[in-house]
């Protein structure tokens, strides 16, 4: 099998790697970086993208900037090319019909980069609300703090694609994991508020906050905190029911419930050793397989259409400081 990643920055390369320990297959980078330079005879680097396509490769990873990923998208499915597309899917709804509709024709294989499904505590939260394990779900409140600089030490944060909207940078996109993981416990929202914009004293343009709150089926409504600036990286979820309360987050890696019944915790998982590089590998297999079975992934093309649009909905929120009914 030839596999074509189209990108090669942080992303682009922790997909080479994990391709290259997980697959027997051929890769070809198409990069206009001239720094990237290969020995292993099973890798080349190609500067353009249709000299890559003449490579026939069978399934591509868009890895490249966000606002590139649609037209991208289409060029390598137009080829007939499986694709691995990463989050978020771009950065306007420009060009989405067009794609959905020759992945449609073609019969191809789309998953979308949202490597937090693959999370184990996401996971198991995941399977307890599909065990009702809280009883009717009643809110949740999920956060995702970083400090942008630390993100890649080895370049200046003001230059990378994050911090440029052109690019389709800014904190609700670039840290799309809480809205995907949300979607993927609840649906759609029906209406959402937010308050996202610049308030920090990082040197970007970008939105660098967003507090949103969503209110989906079944009168659920959600809480969520995402910001660049905490100085240190820090996620949690927490769910409420009827029942109890999940709750986890990425200091401690263990997912607790509280019984409301017997008023006492009880641990549900505990991730003595957390390697963050295993979402990605686990995503990759699932992919592949997906691919080799002609199996639909359950982070489709279409639920990464869903979530960018609930994204983009944020921040329409944010900047009309109003309540956005979701069509």
């Amino acid at each position: 099998m030839k596999i074509l990643v189209v990108g090669y920055g942080s992303i682009g390369k922790r997909h080479v790697t994990n391709l290259l320990k997980n697959t027997r297959s051929e890769i070809i980078i198409c990069t206009k970086r001239k720094d990237v330079k290969f020995s292993n005879r099973n890798i080349k680097v190609i500067n353009s993208l249709n000299k890559a396509l003449k490579e026939k490769p069978t399934v591509g990873f868009i890895t490249n900037e966000t606002a590139y990923h649609i037209p991208t998208a289409i060029k390598l499915a137009k080829a007939g090319l499986d694709l691995f597309i990463e989050k978020p899917l771009s950065n306007s709804t420009k060009g989405i019909k067009t794609l959905q509709k020759i992945v449609k024709e073609k019969k191809l294989i789309v998953q979308m980069g949202f490597h937090m499904r693959f999370h184990k505590c996401i996971m198991k939260i995941h399977e307890l609300l599909e065990k009702k394990k809280v009883g009717r779900v009643i809110s949740g409140q999920v956060e995702n703090g970083s400090y942008l600089p630390d993100w890649h030490p080895y370049e200046d944060y003001r230059k990378g694609y994050a911090a440029k909207n052109s690019l389709g940078g800014g904190i609700v996109l670039t840290q799309i994991h809480e809205i995907d993981y949300l979607y993927w416990f609840f649906g759609n929202p029906k209406t959402i508020y937010s308050v996202t914009g610049k308030f920090s004293d990082l040197e970007t343009p970008v939105d660098d906050y967003s507090s949103s709150i969503m209110k989906f089926k079944k009168n659920i409504t959600t809480e969520m905190h995402l910001d660049f600036f905490l100085g240190y990286e820090y996620k949690r979820c927490k769910i409420k029911g009827t029942k109890g309360i999940i709750f986890w987050n990425s200091v401690y890696n263990e997912v607790k419930f509280f019984d409301a019944k017997k008023k006492s915790w009880k641990m549900i998982l505990k991730l003595d050793k957390f390697e963050r590089n295993d979402m990605y590998v686990d995503e990759i297999k699932y992919f592949m397989n997906c691919v080799k079975k002609r199996k639909k992934p359950m982070n489709s093309l279409d639920e990464g259409v869903d979530t960018m649009k609930i994204a983009l909905n944020i921040i329409k929120s944010g900047k009309r400081k109003k309540i956005i009914d979701v069509k």
